[in-house]
């Protein structure tokens, strides 16, 4: 597969397919003409097509009729409807899934043998290239066309071969943890805005606190336990924080926002 002349359709344009649509023109080497999007909504399709740059379209066939790969960025309750009108069009072409629950197993129930499967789970930081993008090891994709795409996604934040059986556990930490993480930074804030910091200021200081203390993980490798340890001096700020965070059920709560999120996701 030539990232200089392969053609992309999407079907859904929202947040995450405009994430992934964005980082293929600026990153990844496509042109704009080389990538067709279809949503219900063409007025809307066509705004977001002068800002991200690719080729709207009226039908998802018009989408379809050039496209070599196809990414599937609508919402998981209305592929099947769309399946039925599209199958046909999907023969022998790669598809990328980004939507929740339709794994390998479900698309093949559905689709022709011809078609070419892969189910990814990308996250909303990949809009700034830091996401993470899971990638079902199952998959029907061909060996090296498999290679050029996930090199495609590796422009947005890391991409990790995960086994069917893990998809799942894989999807709740990434895809629902930003909002977690969200959370974390509003509360943080909230408190240094308590004690005179200006809002902006406050969110600034602790995004980037969040970011290099990740960063710091990392690039170490070293056990989180370890690094939090080298910032807690015996009877210092951050041990009697961390003391008050453990009170308060922090890693509990973690952990059960995460069981939380598998839960509904059965």
């Amino acid at each position: 597969m030539d990232t200089k002349t392969c053609k992309i359709a999407f079907l859904g344009m929202g947040n995450m397919g405009s994430a992934i649509a964005g980082a293929l023109r600026q990153k990844a080497g496509f042109d704009s003409t080389r990538i067709y999007a279809y949503a219900p909504h063409y007025e809307k399709l066509e705004k977001r097509s002068k800002e991200i740059g690719f080729i709207p379209c009226r039908s998802p066939q018009q989408a379809l009729e050039n496209a070599d790969v196809v990414i599937m960025a609508c919402k998981p309750y209305q592929i099947e409807k769309l399946l039925g009108q599209i199958k046909d069009d999907l023969r022998g072409k790669a598809l990328l899934s980004i939507a929740l629950g339709w794994d390998l197993k479900k698309y093949q129930t559905i689709l022709d043998p011809s078609v070419r499967i892969q189910f990814v789970m990308p996250n909303t930081p990949a809009q700034v290239g830091e996401g993470v993008m899971l990638f079902e090891s199952d998959n029907t994709l061909e060996e090296q066309e498999r290679k050029e795409i996930m090199n495609w996604f590796s422009k947005m934040g890391l991409v990790v071969d995960l086994p069917t059986h893990l998809m799942g556990i894989g999807g709740a930490l990434t895809g629902c943890g930003p909002a977690f993480v969200d959370l974390m930074i509003e509360a943080y804030a909230d408190a240094a805005v308590s004690y005179g910091i200006p809002r902006e200021q406050a969110y600034r200081l602790t995004s980037q606190m969040i970011l290099g203390a990740a960063k710091l993980q990392l690039e170490t490798g070293k056990a989180p336990g370890e690094l939090k340890d080298a910032v807690c001096s015996p009877g210092g700020s951050t041990i009697k924080g961390v003391m008050a965070l453990e009170k308060n059920g922090y890693r509990a709560a973690c952990i059960a926002a995460i069981q939380a999120a598998m839960d509904k996701s059965k």
